[in-house]
């Protein structure tokens, strides 16, 4: 089983809302990107929301985001799977991401968005329970998996879903 390695975060000190994923998928972890496969929704939802080009450079891709306030992330540091679905996530492998201490230097962070629900399930099981009280009161989103291997939803659909989070104080 190969073992991934995550990402730094896209993240800076005005940040109020954290978006967080499971890990990059194969695609992504070859291009060295966020969501760098080429049918992941995750940009071209941005690209509705912001206004920037799903087919922009990185860096600038990047920059929008955290020009409003957004930061992105994922639960796992890192962890062994086989391709790219969390469902082939080894659980034995599980290797959680340093929170304490982001949220300790990200202060003004008080939402969080999950891009998926296994992103969402291994925060509640492995971060949240580790925490202090004011993390555990920051607002909490659902939403619905960028990732091409979800197909309940159209584009259209996780557009629709993904716009609550537009709501985000931005502090400068």
């Amino acid at each position: 089983m190969i073992v991934n390695n995550g990402f730094e975060p896209i993240v800076s000190e005005n940040a109020g809302l954290l978006i967080l994923g499971t890990m990059p998928g194969v695609a992504s972890l070859l291009k060295q990107q966020y969501y760098g496969h080429p049918r992941n929704a995750f940009w071209p939802i941005m690209a509705v929301l912001y206004g920037i080009s799903p087919e922009a450079d990185y860096q600038l891709r990047k920059e929008v985001l955290l020009g409003n306030g957004v930061a992105v992330w994922d639960v796992l540091q890192s962890c062994s799977r086989q391709g790219s679905l969390d469902a082939h996530i080894d659980r034995d492998s599980i290797k959680i991401n340093d929170f304490s201490g982001f949220f300790a230097q990200f202060s003004f962070i008080s939402r969080i968005a999950f891009n998926g629900r296994m992103a969402e399930k291994l925060y509640k099981k492995y971060v949240l329970p580790s925490l202090n009280q004011r993390v555990a009161e920051f607002e909490y989103q659902s939403l619905p998996s960028t990732s091409p291997a979800y197909a309940g939803l159209s584009l259209e659909q996780k557009i629709e879903a993904w716009k609550i989070i537009k709501n985000v104080d931005i502090r400068v």
